[in-house]
């Protein structure tokens, strides 16, 4: 029996976190015993690598738990605050050890390396290479952002150590020190790496734009749905890694009664969960014409005069109904127009010229997925 999402995310946490101590150990030791700044702060990156891997499984556990009366949508999302605490973790470690390293430079202590520190630093490498590759791995196949954060960074951290034994043979070969530089180095690396964990998190906090891959399956899996003529405004709401909710708009022709719209939807909604595992919370209707003739011709009229402006990506929802006179339709508009308000009042006047018996109603709608 296979593992499940969060068991494999606590068992690759757990090798990190055993990993990752035993390392931080041997480093301390090495570093202490031969008064090397860049040795011992590399030993504490690996403490905090271990302290990261605690909080991914605290995290991964929250995040399992299911939907409760005062989280509906489940506690998913959890996993991206568990990211941004090891975010400030690392960002913290890389503050100090800056700090530390600084001082190191303005008072300045000659290390004492031996082989046996150097064997042990190139084995850490080694470990970290392995480690690092094998996180990130399973990161990306459980989609789990700790995971690869945590991959990517015991990467980082085999090209420190490699670093770190460089300088240590340039040091035994001609006397030279870069410690305190390195240490330095290794700091601002350090913090990078927590920067852009941060950064990546945040941006999924605040709503990113979904995998195209993923909206353009969706989108092709319901046109495929009998009665479907075209599919639009998929907006799919991100709880927690693979935990989507989407709604999307279809539209169909304007005898389809409301029973087939309820088959169709039912279908749509199925189907969707089934191949992608994504509930479609709401389906929306747009009718199109289909006795009145003339409409068509109409409807290239209207994309010709909006797609005339530039940033209009698509015209859609078009129906006309003439006993009241009424040409409604939405227009989506990229994100690179200056004043996309101002762009759609123009493309309504253009409109309204070239219809002055008719009302002219236009949606704006945004670039929101692919």
């Amino acid at each position: 029996m296979g593992q499940t999402r969060e068991q494999r995310i606590v068992r690759t946490s757990i090798l990190g976190i055993v990993a990752n101590v035993a390392l931080a150990a041997f480093k301390a030791a090495v570093g202490l015993l031969s008064n090397s700044i860049a040795i011992v702060l590399d030993a504490v990156n690996n403490a905090t690598d271990a302290l990261s891997s605690i909080v991914t499984i605290v995290g991964t556990r929250l995040a399992n738990r299911g939907a409760d009366y005062d989280h509906p949508f489940g506690h998913g999302r959890a996993e991206y605050l568990t990211a941004i605490v090891i975010g400030v973790i690392v960002l913290y470690a890389g503050v100090t050890s800056l700090v530390e390293s600084v001082q190191r430079i303005l008072n300045p202590e000659v290390a004492n390396y031996n082989t046996f520190g150097l064997v042990i630093i190139g084995v850490a490498v080694a470990v970290k290479v392995i480690l690092g590759l094998y996180v990130r791995k399973v990161g990306g196949e459980v989609n789990s952002d700790s995971l690869t954060a945590s991959g990517t960074d015991a990467l980082l951290d085999a090209v420190i150590g490699a670093s770190t034994l460089i300088a240590a043979i340039i040091f035994m070969a001609t006397g030279f020190s870069l410690e305190a530089p390195l240490g330095a180095i290794i700091s601002l690396v350090i913090m990078k790496a927590g920067y852009d964990i941060l950064r990546e998190t945040i941006s999924k906090i605040i709503g990113r734009r979904a995998d195209p891959d993923l909206s353009r399956g969706i989108k092709a899996t319901v046109s495929e749905v009998e009665g479907v003529r075209g599919v639009y405004d998929l907006i799919l709401t991100d709880f927690g890694p693979d935990q989507f909710m989407g709604t999307v708009h279809v539209e169909v022709d304007e005898s389809t009664t409301a029973t087939e719209i309820d088959t169709m939807t039912r279908t749509i909604q199925h189907r969707v969960m089934k191949e992608h595992g994504v509930p479609i919370t709401s389906v929306g209707i747009y009718t199109t014409n289909t006795a009145n003739k003339a409409a068509e011709a109409m409807r290239a009229k209207v994309e010709e005069i909006a797609f005339r402006h530039l940033h209009v990506k698509e015209v859609h929802g078009f129906y006309v109904d003439e006993e009241t006179k009424t040409m409604q339709f939405d227009v989506v508009l990229t994100f690179e127009a200056e004043d996309r308000e101002v762009l759609w009042r123009h493309i309504i006047e253009d409109v309204q010229k070239e219809f002055p018996d008719y009302t002219v109603q236009v949606i704006l709608d945004s670039d929101i997925t692919d």
